[in-house]
């Protein structure tokens, strides 16, 4: 546990932390508006959550050359995360366009105007 600073420590752990929040608050979020893409993204955090576990847990362990596995996980959990995160968007990205009225649409009601 001596291989971080104590702010060092702080820094990690509340990153974890908030990241747990924002995972629980974009659920709810998706929840409320009834989109299921943002519940989407909730899932779509959680290798992140993961990569960052595996930092704290290598750290509190000194960096044991035993945990090596470790980093390797580390890395490819982000290199999933990077992935699943990007889906995510393009998911609600495409739910947000699916609502946004065509160009049909505007100049139709434009017209009845």
């Amino acid at each position: 546990m001596h291989a971080l600073s104590i702010p060092t420590w702080i820094i990690h752990i509340s990153s974890v932390i908030e990241w747990i929040a924002a995972i629980w608050l974009i659920w709810n979020y998706g929840e409320a508006t009834g989109n299921r893409a943002w519940r989407g993204l909730s899932f779509a955090m959680l290798p992140a959550l993961v990569s960052a576990m595996c930092a704290c847990t290598w750290h509190y362990f000194d960096n044991a050359e035993s945990l090596e596995w470790v980093v390797t996980l580390q890395a490819t959990m982000t290199l999933v995360g990077n992935f699943t995160l990007w889906w995510a968007a393009v998911l609600i990205w495409r739910s947000n366009q699916s609502l946004q009225p065509s160009q049909s649409d505007k100049r139709e009601i434009a017209s009845k105007q």
